[in-house]
Formats: structure tokens, sequence, C-alpha cells
């Protein structure tokens, strides 16, 4: 079943003018909107391996993201929280459901997503993050949004049309995707709404901003 997305603030952190683009590494290129993931706590009883300190430390990362990306405060920045996911990547692997919670999980992955200045260590999230959806301990829309940004990145087309531009002809996906008949059987299976419900979600939120 889908989950609740994150947060409205994910459904868009830059629209943009030229039509579709690459990724929205700063404002005015494309966006990445809204998985569907937790807006619950995390709850430490439900996990003897659950890191209270990891879990605090992630959803304050997340959350200092999205006041910079809405014209707030953020002290440290992409590149310093994109330093520190990589330190916690080695010493943690991916933040799973048991160790952070989905809130936790949620605010690694929002990280990730907007590390576009470390293509590496982006696409080294992205191979932790598989097994743990595997696992089902991550969120497969979660682990949707990363496999395109990565994509959109690297140039191949991407398999979930999340990636978006906004243009004259509305918001469309930044690059092609990899099969255009399989996209809303792809994302159906990662929890995602149909592409042409996301984009005419994405065109009334670019039009207001």
């Amino acid at each position: 079943m889908p989950r609740t997305p994150l947060a409205v603030l994910l459904l868009l952190t830059a629209c943009s003018s030229a039509g579709p683009a690459g990724p929205d590494a700063s404002p005015g290129g494309t966006t990445s909107a809204p998985t569907p993931s937790a807006t619950t706590s995390a709850d430490p009883a439900r996990s003897p391996r659950f890191d209270q300190a990891l879990h605090d430390e992630l959803v304050a990362m997340a959350e200092r993201d999205q006041s910079g990306r809405t014209g707030g405060a953020d002290p440290e920045g992409d590149a310093a929280r994109t330093a520190r996911l990589a330190e916690l990547l080695t010493e943690h692997g991916w933040p799973t459901y048991d160790l952070v919670g989905e809130d936790g999980e949620d605010a690694a992955w929002v990280i990730a997503q907007h590390s576009d200045q470390d293509p590496a260590l982006q696409r080294r999230a992205l191979e932790l993050l598989r097994p743990a959806v595997e696992a089902r301990q991550a969120s497969p829309g979660n682990l949707a949004y990363l496999e395109d940004r990565v994509a959109v990145g690297a140039g191949p087309p991407q398999r979930y049309g999340t990636q978006v531009g906004y243009g004259p002809d509305g918001a469309l996906p930044a690059t092609p995707l990899a099969d255009d008949a399989a996209v809303d059987a792809l994302r159906a299976d990662a929890g995602l709404e149909p592409l042409a419900v996301y984009l005419a979600q994405m065109a009334e939120v670019c039009a207001a901003d």
C-alpha cells in the first residue's frame, strides 16, 4: 500500500522555466517530488537496534536541507551533509527502519537525493538502498526516486519519471523514459501514483511557484 508523502515541502524545491533539464543541484533545474514516505516518528520500542542519536541527527539534517530549499536557514549546506552521509554509510550501511525508523530512513534519502555534487556518493547510496528495500527495511518509493536521480545525472533514461522539468508545455520528465508503456506498472510497484497524476501535481505546484 502506498505510504503517506513525507512532507509537502518535498513536492517541489525548484521549478524550471526552461523546460526539462538535469537534476536540480541548485534552484532553476528540475525537481524530485514526493515519494511515498512516512510521517510517523520513530518508535525505539519496535527494534532493539534503534539508534536514537543517529535518527535525530538524520532528521535534523533533512530539516536543514528543506529549510535551505524554501528560503530558510541552512548553515551547513549540501556538501557538508553529503560528506556526513558518506561517513554514516561507511559506519552503518543504509539507515534502515530498524536502525532509525521510517522518518530517519526518509531523512537519509533526502540527503542522498540532494547530493548531486557527488555522483559517486549517490551511486553508493543507491546500491546500499536496494538490498534494504528488498529486506523491507527501506521505502521502495525512495529507491525509485534515487534511481531516477542517478540516471538523469549520468544521462541514461529514467525508469519512473520522477525527475521532471517545467516549461511552456507544463511538467514533463526531464529525460526520456526507459519504457513508456511500463512506467505506470513500475511506479505502482514502488508505491507511486500514475505518471499522469504526478505530472499534473507538479504542473500545479510549479505554476503556483
